[in-house]
């Protein structure tokens, strides 16, 4: 399956174990986590537990913690780390010349408010 990728921001425009939100028509965001070595993962700004912002949690390793009430999530799987449990959406990133690209399609038809539980 081909991609239709779109630039959203450069590497350097998220914070080193942070994150950015990138907008979109759908809610909520996707927001983009730059872990160590510049690793650069996206997940739907919703924790899978009460919905907290993701984005706004604490990156360490490869994991953000929820600002709301600790959950572990695994950046590279968008899974809550073990004893917790559930998944927020994943996001396919490229990366390419320093910029960050989202899937076209992903943006559009993933994790939108009509599909969600």
């Amino acid at each position: 399956m081909s991609h239709q990728w779109k630039f959203v921001c450069h590497v350097t425009d998220i914070p080193v174990l942070g994150a950015r939100v990138i907008q979109r028509a759908a809610k909520p965001g996707v927001a983009i986590f730059r872990a160590g070595e510049d690793k650069v993962f996206a997940l739907l700004d919703r924790c899978p537990h009460k919905g907290g912002p993701l984005s706004q949690g604490i990156v360490f390793g490869e994991r953000v913690a929820c600002p709301l009430h600790n959950w572990n999530i695994e950046l590279g799987s968008g899974c809550a780390a073990a004893p917790d449990e559930g998944c927020t959406q994943k996001f396919n990133v490229k990366i390419e010349d320093g910029k960050v690209y989202l899937d076209v399609e992903e943006l559009t038809s993933l994790a939108t408010e009509a599909k969600a539980a």
